[in-house]
């Protein structure tokens, strides 16, 4: 589901940014893929990348892949790459939010309850908000404003991310 959400959002920054929606989604969905085979820094992306170029991937794809670990060395240069880059942990701390809401939905979450919950360090503490603050700025954003991006662009797939309107979802 984290590689739905983080396809939706690289959809979302595709459009805002005139780009192609194919060309942008397709290394957000792709991007942890092996993570369940190669789930180490050794492994993941690096092996995850070798497999994609045996299946003809193109290398501008796999670059952006890389790009969104920073122990590959691989750095994001491309607006496409920090945009992943940018989304990457951000989909985890937002869905962490929702689970931890009573309706377990992203559809009635608002930025102020992410914000909050990002002042708590001890919340989701794998998150490296500074990360996340400085690929916000590389995208030339506010943090905010790209939370409330992200989190829009999650709400249009929330029910393919089990985070939808659970009075609706029977």
């Amino acid at each position: 589901r984290h590689m739905l959400a983080v396809e939706a959002s690289m959809r979302y920054y595709a459009s805002l940014f005139g780009e192609d929606l194919d060309e942008w989604g397709i290394p957000g969905l792709l991007h942890d893929f092996d993570w369940e085979i190669h789930p180490s820094e050794e492994g993941h992306p690096v092996k995850g990348a070798s497999i994609l170029r045996d299946l003809n991937v193109s290398d501008d794809v796999i670059q952006t892949i890389l790009s969104h670990a920073p122990h590959t060395g691989v750095r994001p240069i491309t607006l496409r790459d920090k945009t992943l880059y940018a989304c990457d942990e951000l989909t985890g701390l937002i869905s962490a939010v929702a689970l931890v809401r009573p309706s377990r939905s992203l559809i009635d979450l608002k930025v102020k309850s992410v914000r909050k919950k990002w002042k708590d360090k001890r919340f989701a503490s794998g998150v490296d908000r500074v990360e996340i603050e400085n690929a916000s700025m590389d995208l030339g954003l506010e943090l905010w404003e790209h939370v409330s991006n992200v989190l829009e662009a999650m709400k249009s797939i929330a029910n393919d991310l089990g985070l939808g309107d659970a009075k609706k979802e029977v």
